[in-house]
């Protein structure tokens, strides 16, 4: 009988291990078939790369980009008796006014995005008040329908990148704006105009970090070969030719000259007359980037090269140059000046200052209409416009900015004609830029050469490595001979001539005059165009300085108008050490100046 009871028991032991290791391996089949929440073996890591950064000459950050953060909260999880805690505390971390707060906290229920443009230094503080915000019990659990129950908390999370402009207006509207676009949830900047847009693709982001690997028991990545991993390549930087000082300088003086003469616009470009360098390009007309208003709309072009005008005057050099080159005249020459009124066909051709006779070059130097309507009839009409050409005014001037106009030139046919000859050589019947205008200038004291004007020195990648610019080869449009004959005529009209103005002791300074009508609704109206173009040399740098003034209300001559802008421009450069005047013919000026009398 005990046996029979020893032998139940095994038994029923027998069949508690056996179901036991039954359901074992049923829990173990279910286990290994079926999806599990187990913390992965492989760990992600992830961050967006930002566009690149445009850098002045001195190395001053003119354009950044900054990543943006957005502040997210369910109100749900909020205290109602800590609500005000709550709001009060945000306010100080971010920066937000405290109603504002309060207004989006009460939009909706449930999750509330409170701000979409928080920087890193506000998203660190706030992270930072989210696990405080939490040790204070401000948020609490909420149940869900199905009985989970979730906290949640303030979220503080990536969003997108923003433009930033530290010295808001200074070299607007040469560096552009951007405007943002969404990308899967994600704020990108792309360039409208100016730099930003002509060199948007190089400034974007060019691959966003990533990797996935193995993770140890800490949760470090293993790097191996089984990994994935992309390396986070920002845009490039831009690095400008422009010193900031230097600029900032030019700026001011646009500024003042502008209110001066109640001027629509002043542009001023200077350029290193051998490289092709633009060390200032400046506008009277400039706005903030970040913050651009309706009114501001006008000023939003570079006219430097998306304004086109019927230059005047400072077409006679260009013209001037050609028939020297192909030997058609000689300096020497006397023309005829008609007492000032020269009858061409029916149309009458006037000077400011008539002359009875006078000779070639100072036709240039004292800007005489009837005189070089006279010598451009020794062009025929292919020589005219093929020398027009090789000055550049039929192509895109070469600066690295978007949106050129190049403007126009009369046909070989129309130039075989001598109204359109004579109409041409003094910049009317034709159409430029200012910057096509300030290169083929920059022949004359380039040897003969012509060279691109180039605002960006170069592309500097995320380990500072430095890409210079492409620079096109010097073409030569004239001989050095005739380049040099033409700077001195140039000299001249500084010195005795229309540009006397510009005149600066210890410094080599000649240029050109010009004036010219508007024409709106196919007639001319009594606004202008003013104009000088010339350059500034020492002995050992060499500068090529253009100024363009759009209608000026006070007075109109170029004299008076443009060539003001030049010498104030110039001086500054001294002042600046771009340019050291020559002691000797310093103090020769001083001494033959007149003394002012004794009191």
């Amino acid at each position: 009988m005990q046996y029979s009871n020893k032998s139940q028991k095994i038994l029923v032991l027998f069949f508690v291990l056996l179901l036991g290791f039954g359901i074992f391996l049923a829990v173990m089949f279910y286990t290994a078939v079926h999806e599990r929440d187990i913390p992965s073996i492989y760990s992600e890591e992830n961050a967006k790369a930002q566009r690149g950064t445009i850098i002045s000459a001195d190395g001053f950050r003119i354009a950044t980009t900054q990543k943006l953060y957005k502040a997210v909260v369910n109100t749900r999880n909020i205290d109602p008796d800590k609500e005000e805690l709550f709001v009060q505390l945000f306010s100080i971390y971010s920066g937000i006014d405290p109603k504002e707060i309060r207004q989006r906290l009460h939009t909706r229920r449930g999750s509330v995005t409170l701000s979409y443009h928080i920087g890193p230094k506000e998203a660190m503080y706030l992270k930072t008040l989210a696990f405080e915000l939490r040790k204070l019990k401000v948020f609490i659990e909420y149940e869900l329908p199905n009985h989970q129950r979730v906290l949640q908390g303030l979220n503080i999370i990536e969003s997108g990148e923003a433009r930033e402009y530290p010295y808001q207006t200074l070299l607007a509207p040469l560096i552009g704006y951007p405007r943002k676009m969404e990308e899967d949830g994600y704020t990108r900047i792309y360039g409208i105009k100016g730099l930003e847009k002509f060199f948007d693709e190089e400034l974007n982001p060019q691959q966003n970090k990533s990797q996935r690997a193995m993770r140890d028991v800490n949760g470090y990545l293993i790097l191996n070969k089984q990994s994935s991993i992309k390396a986070q390549i920002n845009g490039f930087n831009l690095k400008l030719n422009i010193p900031i000082a230097l600029q900032a300088r030019t700026e001011a003086i646009t500024d003042r000259i502008k209110e001066q003469l109640k001027a629509d616009e002043i542009m001023a470009v200077v350029m290193e007359s051998k490289s092709g360098k633009i060390l200032t390009l400046a506008s009277s007309n400039r706005f903030d980037p970040s913050h651009i208003r309706k009114n501001d709309y006008p000023a939003l072009n570079t006219n430097a090269i998306e304004y086109s005008f019927e230059p005047g005057s400072v077409i006679k050099p260009i013209i001037f140059s050609l028939l020297l080159d192909r030997h058609l005249i000689n300096p020497y020459d006397m023309v005829n000046g008609h007492n000032g009124r020269y009858k061409l066909g029916r149309k009458v051709i006037v000077d400011e200052h008539p002359f009875s006779l006078i000779s070639a070059e100072d036709v240039i130097v004292h800007s005489s209409n009837i005189g070089i309507a006279q010598l451009a009839q020794k062009l025929n009409g292919n020589e005219f416009t093929e020398g027009l050409s090789r000055f550049g005014f039929t192509h895109f001037s070469g600066a690295d900015l978007p949106y050129e106009k190049r403007g126009s030139i009369p046909s070989s046919a129309q130039l075989n004609n001598y109204l359109y000859k004579a109409i041409t050589s003094y910049g009317y019947g034709m159409r430029a830029n200012s910057m096509q205008i300030l290169k083929a200038y920059n022949v004359f004291n380039n040897g003969g050469r012509i060279v691109n004007p180039m605002v960006v020195d170069s592309l500097i990648d995320d380990n500072g490595r430095a890409m210079p610019m492409q620079v096109q080869e010097p073409i030569q449009v004239i001989t050095p001979a005739t380049a040099q004959r033409m700077k001195q005529i140039l000299i001249k009209t500084v010195n005795v001539g229309t540009g006397v103005g510009a005149k600066t002791p210890g410094i080599e300074v000649g240029g050109k005059t010009g004036t010219a009508h508007i024409a709106k609704n196919g007639q001319y109206v009594n606004s202008y165009h003013t104009s000088f173009v010339g350059f500034a040399n020492d002995d050992k740098h060499t500068y090529t300085i253009g100024i363009t003034v759009i209608n000026p209300r006070t007075v109109y001559f170029a004299s008076i108008t443009a060539v003001p802008v030049f010498k104030a421009i110039v001086d500054m450069m001294v002042e600046e050490h771009y340019l050291k005047p020559d002691p000797r013919a310093v103090a020769a000026a001083a001494a033959e100046a007149p003394h002012a009398p004794l009191h």
